[in-house]
């Protein structure tokens, strides 16, 4: 586990931001997210325990001095130091993780689910649960539960070898159950998932409040992963089930919800949010920081910035600019950002698609460059073609640079967007490449739109706005916190703690009221996403809306 240390402010309110393949060890959307709050909170003291793929990534954000501490909880670098359970011990986790695995799988036995969750935990902090997990054990009482008769996963016939590969996973899945959960403060989860974990255990066990930010719907984006996942059903109907129940766990359980738009609204109270204890928070960037671009190129551009990554469905975008082309022999396509590890077989097929079409003297991907700004302001359009997307941080510093915008109506963007850009259905090349046309053909409706855009970022989605609303946030969790569960008393009993979370809740009861992703709730007890296209990135860490 790598551990950072920097200065402390032992008088500062105190916030662990819990984060999954993002901050600081990545960049991408939520990475700036975390570095704008931290930056702009030198009041507050920051640590952050960050899921990570092997532990060995370095850090690649500068660090302010009100970050203490910086831990890695890896997910796929050795397995976490223990011993296997004997005795006793060996029989009560046996039987916490037979109700565990029964309950992803069997409808009728959801409720056992979070009981389990917080013993597994225990067993995690004492270094049991990683070596169970890797044992025989393990294997066979998976099997022996999804063979029970009347469970759906029973018909696929799952394998010795599907076993093995669900137990792998949920070893993986549950590592940051064996890291030290915050004490003091409050635990900010910057995304749904794995990475909420220590804020589960922190708030259970110490009566921390869970903070909880969605930029985009983790749930829907593994569903959208699982689905051209190389594992068989019962595999999926495993770790797709883990991932509801934890999402629903974390909604109940948060002291306060805030996602990045009213989109997430709707799958956060389909899992069980309480809609009185969510507040949208828009993401916010400084205009002066995305100053006006200035004159547009002379050769008609299309230009799109982020990380290359299936989930930015640039295929949409090269196939689309193929049908621009047409039209516009000239016209050129213009890709900035970079590609993460891993990422580099993605866009290679999207070199080689670029190529087929005939257009790979046209496409060009120029990597990250030193000022985002170059990017937008290379195009005489900004595209934006996300199968899947929180509240952009692309679209709105595209918006403040007073360039036109065609993006894919995912998550937030029409939010976002409003009447200061199209936009078009998402996987549609069709679609995206009419209204780039439109606008490509259109000068004068491109100044107003870009004017437009810019003083819709400047009235509604600055920096500044953001930043003063999470610092109110924390401010209150803070006091909520030290009200219920004071610093110089002893802790209190477990049956104490679990009031904690209602209390926390109640503090922010009146705080937001809002308008369901029914499906996607009511189905995947038996690992069946819900339809919907595309590809999302691997099935334990990746990056977020980012």
């Amino acid at each position: 586990m790598h551990v950072l240390h920097g200065s402390r402010q032992p008088h500062a309110a105190r916030v662990t931001l819990l984060t999954e393949g993002t901050y600081p060890h990545s960049h991408g959307g939520v990475s700036v997210w975390c570095d704008q709050i931290v930056r702009g909170m030198p009041d507050i003291a920051f640590e952050v325990v960050a899921v990570t793929g092997t532990g060995r990534e370095p850090v690649v954000w500068d660090i302010p001095a009100q970050v203490s501490r910086i831990r890695s909880v890896p997910m796929w670098g050795p397995a976490p130091e223990g011993r296997p359970p004997t005795g006793r011990q060996e029989r009560r986790l046996v039987g916490a993780y037979e109700r565990f695995v029964t309950a992803l799988l069997d409808p009728c036995a959801e409720d056992g689910f979070a009981p389990a969750l917080y013993t597994l935990a225990g067993a995690a902090r004492d270094g049991l649960l990683s070596p169970f997990l890797r044992s025989d054990r393990a294997v066979s009482v998976l099997t022996s539960v999804w063979n029970r008769p009347g469970l759906i996963v029973r018909e696929a016939r799952p394998t010795l070898h599907d076993a093995l590969t669900a137990t792998t996973l949920l070893e993986h899945a549950l590592r940051p159950l064996a890291t030290a959960p915050p004490r003091s403060g409050v635990a900010h989860a910057v995304s749904g998932g794995i990475a909420v974990l220590p804020g589960l255990t922190a708030l259970e066990r110490h009566g921390v409040p869970l903070l909880l930010t969605e930029h985009g719907v983790y749930l829907r984006e593994r569903y959208l992963g699982y689905r051209t996942a190389p594992y068989r059903w019962p595999v999926k109907a495993v770790v797709l089930g883990f991932f509801r129940l934890l999402a629903e766990e974390t909604y109940r359980k948060a002291a306060l919800i805030t996602p990045g738009n009213r989109y997430n609204r709707l799958w956060e109270e389909q899992g069980g949010a309480d809609p009185g204890l969510i507040r949208t928070v828009y993401n916010g960037v400084d205009p002066a920081a995305f100053p006006p671009a200035g004159p547009e190129p002379d050769v008609p551009t299309l230009s799109w910035a982020g990380r290359v990554d299936p989930i930015k469905d640039l295929e949409t975008l090269i196939r689309a600019f193929a049908l621009v082309r047409e039209r516009l022999p000239a016209a050129r396509l213009r890709l900035f950002g970079g590609t993460p590890r891993g990422g580099e077989a993605y866009r290679q097929r999207c070199e080689t698609l670029a190529a087929g079409l005939g257009h790979a003297d046209a496409v060009t991907f120029e990597g990250r460059v030193d000022d985002i700004t170059d990017a937008y302001a290379a195009g005489n359009v900004v595209m934006l073609s996300s199968i899947s997307e929180g509240f952009p941080f692309t679209l709105i510093e595209a918006m403040s640079c007073g360039r036109a915008t065609v993006s894919t109506d995912v998550g937030g963007v029409r939010e976002a967007v409003g009447d200061s850009g199209l936009v078009v259905p998402p996987r549609d090349p069709a679609a995206m490449a009419a209204a780039a046309l439109e606008l490509l053909g259109d000068r004068e409706r491109r100044r107003r739109m870009g004017e437009a855009a810019r003083l819709r970022v400047i009235e509604q989605f600055t920096l500044r706005q953001t930043v003063d609303t999470f610092r109110s946030v924390y401010l209150e969790l803070s006091r909520a916190r030290t009200a219920v569960h004071p610093p110089e008393s002893a802790p209190a009993a477990s049956a104490t703690k679990r009031r904690h979370a209602g209390r926390h809740r109640a503090a922010f009861a009146d705080t937001a009221t809002g308008p369901g992703p029914s499906a996607a709730f009511a189905s995947t007890a038996v690992g069946a996403p819900p339809p919907g296209p595309g590809a999302a990135p691997g099935p334990v860490v990746g990056s977020v809306a980012g």
